[in-house]
């Protein structure tokens, strides 16, 4: 790919050059004078309005309306005497716009524009699907593979840079970043989200935020939609010795959730994470953490997917404010089953984020090997959960990794969880579905039609194919895949499997050919496909 960058434009071939070009200091945004904008995109009118003597404080609210639709969309200030207010159209088709504003030079002010036909890569937001999946709003399934860089924001912009090159090469939708800076994690750089009052480190003005701060946080945003990757925006953090972020008072938390939100939620790829470890923030109680959930959703006009993420003990998922449950927990994935549970308890989609991480370091957190990584996603899958992925493999010399800092990926799971993605997109929809869950089947699918039985680390050399009674009556017809997850291949099996009663009321299999040879050698999977 051959790329012609100013600060401004950029002329490239695909979605990526935009992305980069956008980290550069041109995030993409649609003019206020433009009469057209997809839909799920983002319009943007950019407001002036001198003299307000709060204008954090300043209220201002875009009303878009479209025949008897109405969207209420709130507004943010930006720096100089600059306020603007964005907005992604859910519909096609004519909208008009008013502001309503407490300051008289904004109140009143009004437009038009086109929401057009969405382009190809463009499938609009993520929600839950069938309670326990998710979809794009057009309907196409999303089966989450995502990858966590809490601090990727904060780099200098060529390792920002670095950072997109890799996620666009990468089998990673989903990426987990913090919007608050993380003491431990190296930054070269001198943004920070607050205006100072004094030299101290935590010496700020929690009125005042430094609008140069957020719009990078923008562009990074921006340029995440422009690849296809969901950003998991992780609001709140206990890492923070340092500046004291975590420790502000119920109002400048209730005020930076505010403004996070206005200027982030148009972004059709943006998801809610309310804290990353959130019972080691000791300074805030669960119901702290209720009303900043209700307030992300009264704020977020388009209900964006809302979930908190645990250090040993869990928030309770059930809340309504909750739409899917973001866990740590490696042991979870250490078999299907466990993993299933999970779901059951909630019923609700799972994310099981962390599960510890590849990695080289003496913390049992990030000391996996590649396999293990694999491993953990391939049991979720099959009990119908979806996994995260991260890695702590040092560049050079012990400094930094992607789990931190962004960059480039070292280790050896991302090619074989790619290969997954395919697995995944080539299954049922909206995703796999655990089948005879509470009888150590071990098996995912759609009872019926498809089945996967992962093997883990065992290497057994022969499986009988006993498919349990679930609507399956005998004479259906299956071929069979063996797949080798880690050296990423898949060998069909030659002829049919034709289905007959066993014995046993219980499963249907064929008589004359019980079993599937297997190679004797861990990480296989096994796939099961109705021919007729």
């Amino acid at each position: 790919m051959k790329l012609t960058m100013t600060r401004r434009s950029v002329v490239a071939s695909g979605a990526a050059g935009a992305a980069w070009a956008a980290l550069g200091g041109g995030a993409a945004r649609a003019a206020s004078q433009a009469v057209q904008v997809e839909q799920w995109g983002l319009f943007e009118t950019a407001l002036t309005a001198p003299g307000a003597p709060e204008p954090f404080r300043t209220a201002v609210t875009g009303v878009f309306t479209q025949g008897e639709t109405t969207v209420r969309a709130p507004g943010f200030y930006d720096g100089g005497d600059v306020y603007r207010i964005r907005f992604s159209p859910p519909t096609l088709g004519a909208w008009r716009w008013r502001v309503e504003s407490d300051l008289k030079a904004l109140n009143g002010q009004e437009g038009r524009f086109e929401a057009i036909a969405p382009s190809s890569g463009n499938h609009g937001p993520v929600a839950v699907q069938d309670d326990y999946h998710f979809a794009y709003a057009d309907g196409a399934p999303f089966r989450q593979i995502g990858t966590t860089s809490y601090g990727w924001t904060h780099q200098p912009e060529a390792r920002r840079r670095q950072t997109l090159e890799t996620l666009a090469a990468s089998p990673f939708n989903k990426l987990r970043m913090l919007v608050f800076p993380n003491a431990t994690i190296a930054t070269n750089e001198a943004l920070s989200p607050y205006e100072k009052t004094g030299p101290g480190p935590r010496d700020w003005d929690f009125t005042r935020f430094n609008p140069a701060y957020f719009q990078r946080l923008d562009a990074c945003v921006a340029a995440l939609c422009d690849l296809g990757i969901q950003a998991d925006v992780i609001l709140f953090h206990p890492y923070d010795e340092t500046f004291g972020f975590e420790e502000m008072a119920a109002e400048a938390d209730d005020h930076y959730v505010r403004y996070v939100v206005a200027r982030l939620a148009a972004y059709r790829n943006v998801w809610w994470s309310l804290a990353n470890e959130f019972d080691l923030l000791k300074t805030k109680t669960d119901s702290d953490f209720d009303r900043l959930f209700q307030l992300v959703q009264s704020q977020d006009p388009y209900g964006r997917l809302r979930s908190i993420h645990n250090w040993r003990r869990l928030y309770d998922h059930g809340k309504p404010w909750v739409t899917h449950a973001s866990i740590q927990n490696g042991s979870a994935v250490l078999d299907d089953v466990r993993a299933e549970t999970y779901r059951s308890v909630w019923r609700k989609p799972v994310i099981f984020d962390e599960v510890c991480y590849e990695g080289s370091l003496e913390d049992r957190w990030g000391d996996l090997t590649g396999p293990e990584m694999v491993r953990g996603f391939w049991h979720g899958l099959i009990g119908g959960t979806y996994v995260g992925h991260s890695e702590c493999l040092p560049r050079h010399k012990g400094n930094g990794f992607w789990l931190g800092e962004g960059g480039e990926l070292r280790g050896e799971s991302a090619p074989r969880l790619a290969f997954l993605r395919s697995i995944m997109e080539a299954g049922p929809t909206p995703g796999v579905e655990p089948i005879d869950k509470w009888w150590e089947q071990h098996l995912g699918g759609v009872a019926g039609q498809y089945y996967l039985r992962y093997f883990g680390d065992a290497a057994p050399t022969e499986w009988a194919l006993d498919l349990p009674r679930d609507e399956i009556t005998g004479g259906e017809r299956f071929r069979v895949d063996v797949i080798d997850t880690w050296n990423m291949t898949i060998e069909a099996l030659p002829g049919e499997f034709v289905m007959a009663a066993k014995e046993t009321k219980y499963f249907f299999h064929d008589p004359a050919r019980p079993t599937v040879a297997l190679p004797g050698r861990p990480w296989m999977a096994v796939r099961v496909t109705r021919l007729a």
